[in-house]
């Protein structure tokens, strides 16, 4: 019996209407997905729902998070300040598989402003479905924590 994957959604104004497609994507998809905010496209502080998606994810609440904003530097810089959060940045399906096989992240974050939705679509999918490898990767990531 495979399990449903929770995922956790956030982001700021710019990643907002990316935000809105992929939670009916990944809904369709059968994933069970929770919206931390924003709920509109009015300016707002990335930090405000990047915290508490990375606590989420972090008590494991939530298998990943995806975080999206204009440049995705802000969710991730933020995310990372979790101890148990790896967030990575990913702007191409490349970039969004190697943060999983090779840095087991749990955390996306997506440059809503640099990548079409149709990408973010796929980064997403590459994300979801890629297998973290283990191996000389674990010693690596082992090492992360401060």
């Amino acid at each position: 019996m495979e399990f449903i994957k929770k995922i956790a959604i956030g982001g700021d104004h710019a990643g907002f209407e990316y935000k809105a497609e992929l939670i009916t994507y990944l809904t369709a998809k059968g994933y069970e997905v929770n919206d931390f905010g924003p709920y509109s496209n009015a300016s707002c502080d990335y930090a405000d729902f990047a915290h508490p998606l990375s606590l989420a994810v972090e008590s494991k609440e939530y298998t990943f998070g995806i975080l999206l904003c204009g440049s995705a530097n802000g969710v991730a810089i933020t995310a990372n300040k979790h101890q148990g959060i790896r967030a990575g940045l990913a702007w191409n399906a490349e970039v969004s598989s190697l943060i999983r096989q090779h840095n087991d992240a749990n955390v996306l974050c997506i440059p809503a402003r640099f990548v079409t939705l149709e990408e973010a679509i796929e980064i997403t999918n590459i994300f979801l479905s890629t297998e973290f490898e283990g191996g000389r990767h674990q010693l690596r990531v082992n090492k992360i924590p401060c």
